[in-house]
């Protein structure tokens, strides 16, 4: 992997960590449903002239929408709302730990021993994150990231079903112009009439939602494409377990958010597990060496 790849790899887990600490902020004057929403339609507005309909496809598109963005996004961002950013950060990565079960249930596709030493890892990081003060009360933010998660994994199984057929640029455009609409309603039965929020929102609130629909979802993604069009999975998979800890950066330096101890150790438990997971070392030191 040469100097320009390593800093775009690198670019993908910062602008979708910092995504967290972006979106605490937001969620801080916008409700989280709107607040994806409004983030969907700029990401999909922008890049919606570039790219085919996928016609053939639309009617699998809408049902993944729903399922990988307007309830995954929703619950999540419903839990970060509740929860401290270090903490959502960490409980989200349990999304591998639910796509490899999700997978084998759905796809019949069962984990190697190391996948399944990982799972318990990460699943034993979780109970110890579930136990700290900063989940004390909270229990239904945990809940609803968790949620999330399961959600995000179901969703990568139905995306399965497409078969490859639809790029990642399409999908994540036709993902955005379906779930933008979805949560846009859902948001207006739940938290009541959007506009108030909408013409009273600051620069600073406008800042978050232009960050997580052009950094981390325009920009984000595409250096994910890329990253995944020039390097093999081994190599590119890896890079993500990096995603959490700029979240943790992001909210200390911009939110005044400092982990316990306790947080800290129960989500490196978990990242262990998860990079027992995802890492092949002899893989990946001897291609990120070319």
């Amino acid at each position: 992997m040469n100097a320009k790849d390593l800093l775009i790899a690198l670019f993908v887990p910062l602008s979708w960590g910092l995504g967290f600490a972006a979106a605490k902020a937001g969620l801080g004057h916008f409700p989280p449903l709107l607040l994806m929403s409004l983030r969907f339609f700029l990401s999909s507005m922008l890049i919606v002239w570039f790219f085919p309909i996928p016609k053939e496809y639309l009617i699998k598109i809408f049902y993944i929408s729903f399922v990988s963005a307007t309830l995954q996004y929703g619950l999540t961002f419903s839990g970060l709302n509740i929860l401290d950013t270090s903490t959502a950060s960490l409980l989200i990565q349990t999304e591998v730990v639910f796509g490899i079960v999700t997978a084998a249930v759905f796809l019949r596709e069962f984990p190697t021993k190391k996948q399944l030493i990982g799972i318990l890892l990460a699943c034993c990081g979780t109970i110890v994150l579930l136990g700290t003060p900063s989940v004390e009360g909270k229990a239904i933010g945990a809940i609803l990231v968790l949620s999330g998660a399961f959600c995000w994994a179901l969703g990568q199984v139905m995306v399965r079903g497409l078969n490859g057929k639809v790029n990642g640029f399409t999908l994540i455009c036709w993902i955005g112009i379906f779930s933008s609409p979805q949560m846009f309603l859902m948001s207006c039965l739940i938290d009541g009439n959007p506009i108030p929020f909408i013409l009273t929102a600051s620069f600073i609130d406008w800042f978050t939602v232009i960050y997580l629909g052009i950094v981390m979802t325009v920009l984000g993604y595409g250096a994910w494409f890329y990253i995944l069009s020039k390097h093999p999975m081994p190599v590119a998979m890896p890079f993500l377990l990096l995603i959490p800890v700029s979240a943790i950066l992001g909210a200390v330096l911009f939110l005044n958010e400092v982990p316990s101890i306790d947080v800290i150790f129960g989500g490196s438990i978990i990242i262990t597990g998860i990079a027992i997971i995802l890492i092949e070392p002899k893989i990946f030191f001897k291609l990120i060496r070319r």
